[in-house]
């Protein structure tokens, strides 16, 4: 049976007590990505952005994708203040989990394990500093598994005692509405995920 992750967000929202505000930390993989995100949560959560992409092969590529993330949370009208926390860049951490997954598919278990890295290291930051809920901007993308990212979140709930706040982003024409954003804060959109392989695959017109 197909879940309706937006539907299940939707309850989360309408099951928070009047008055109250949760706190949540945010992965982030880019500042387009991020845009509707902030624009829809904050609305009912306090939020820190934690980027963390060690996935990212190039530091050039990081730097301007962190520092577009700062740009956007400094520029959009939010109702609650959006913080911001740097993990560490150490491209090496992918690489080591990419090890014998070289050839696999865009898309496929090399993906899979990407995300669970990003998310794992959100979960452990929001343990350590107390919040109360932590999830993923990664599901507003078509070119992500929404089904994946929250069978990795709701794992991670259980083993780190954390709560994942369930997501699909894109729904309620949410990736739309990103792309609208990105344009109005002229925000830098890339064309690929982010990693070498990524990349090749663009290069070779694949994507």
């Amino acid at each position: 049976m197909n879940r309706n992750y937006q539907k299940e967000l939707d309850n989360i929202i309408a099951n928070i007590p009047e008055g109250d505000t949760p706190s949540l930390l945010l992965h982030a993989c880019c500042a387009p990505c991020s845009s509707y995100c902030l624009e829809y949560l904050t609305r009912f959560f306090s939020i820190t952005i934690f980027y963390y992409n060690p996935n990212i092969s190039e530091e050039s590529e990081y730097k301007k994708r962190i520092n577009e993330c700062k740009r956007l949370i400094s520029l959009l009208p939010v109702k609650n203040k959006v913080s911001f926390i740097e993990g560490d860049y150490r491209p090496e951490v992918f690489r080591e989990m990419s090890k014998g997954l070289e050839h696999e598919p865009e898309r496929g278990k090399r993906c899979y394990k990407c995300y669970e890295l990003r998310m794992r290291e959100a979960a452990h930051v929001a343990v350590d500093k107390g919040f109360d809920y932590f999830t993923t901007t990664l599901s507003i993308s078509p070119h992500k598994n929404a089904d994946w990212i929250n069978e990795i979140g709701e794992k991670l709930e259980i083993e780190y005692g954390i709560k994942h706040l369930t997501s699909d982003f894109k729904k309620k024409n949410g990736y739309k509405r990103s792309i609208e954003l990105s344009n109005e804060y002229n925000l830098y959109r890339q064309n690929f995920c982010g990693c070498v392989f990524s990349k090749n695959v663009v290069n070779k017109g694949i994507l």
